[in-house]
């Protein structure tokens, strides 16, 4: 299993976002509201004021998504996130990243023994 992490720069695309997630089966995800540390250094120190322009492509806000899903469900959520979204090798789109999930508990028995049972 894999913890994803997609940080969306631009939040307009959410709900499209998601919805690619529902048409590939995952239905649950946790969407935080985010702030990158270029829109925080800008704003709130002012030794830094004058690199605001350096950070013009960054949204105010942005959306972080994670979730926990099967290994090769990944490659195809980042396919269908950069349809929506441009590619992340663009400056300013987000990032997406998973890590292997070690241990896991309340995410449901069922999901849970579907992984350990690929395992074995």
């Amino acid at each position: 299993m894999q913890y994803l992490i997609i940080v969306l720069n631009n939040g307009d695309y959410l709900d499209e976002v998601l919805e690619a997630f529902l048409e590939l089966g995952i239905s649950g995800a946790t969407v935080l509201d985010s702030t990158g540390m270029g829109q925080i250094i800008s704003r709130d120190l002012p030794i830094f004021a004058g690199f605001k322009n350096a950070f013009s492509v960054a949204q105010p806000s942005n959306k972080t998504i994670f979730t926990i899903v099967k290994d090769e469900q990944v490659p195809p959520l980042m396919d269908a996130v950069e349809q929506v979204v441009g590619s992340f090798n663009k400056r300013g789109v987000g990032i997406a990243f998973s890590v292997p999930v070690i241990h896991i508990r309340g995410l449901g028995k069922s999901l849970i023994q579907e992984n350990e049972q690929e395992l074995i």
